[in-house]
């Protein structure tokens, strides 16, 4: 099972502000910016991002039903602060993969660990 919803919400008022900080700077890390599918408001939520040929995968450590994901899949896109540059993202895929494969070793254990096997494939756009 993903990480449990109240430890979304302690994230989300609390150690998302602090980790957004630095998270668009850090290997292994980036900041999703997305348009709330109801309020149209900007959010911003650090994330787990690797770039791959295609563009990025994103590991969905809350399971494929969270707010940020919701976002991106109903705008088809996003755009993502990723080591100090912005890029334009497109074309979401949730993708289920219980052997976490895509993911570094390191990262893929903890992944492993927290039950979560889902990541979102995004594609450069154009």
């Amino acid at each position: 099972m993903p990480l449990p919803r109240r430890l979304a919400r302690i994230n989300r008022r609390a150690t998302n502000r602090i980790s957004g900080l630095i998270a668009g700077r850090m290997p292994g890390f980036a900041i999703v910016v997305h348009k709330g599918r109801n309020s149209g408001r900007e959010y911003r939520t650090p994330v787990n991002a690797f770039q791959n040929d295609a563009g990025y995968r994103i590991a969905l450590t809350y399971g494929s039903d969270a707010d940020w994901i919701k976002n991106v899949l109903a705008d088809n896109g996003c755009e993502l602060d990723h080591r100090g540059s912005r890029v334009a993202l497109t074309a979401p895929q949730v993708i289920h993969d219980p052997d976490v494969s895509w993911a570094p070793l390191g990262v893929r254990q903890i992944l492993l660990a927290l039950d979560a096997p889902y990541y979102v494939q995004l594609q450069l756009a154009q």
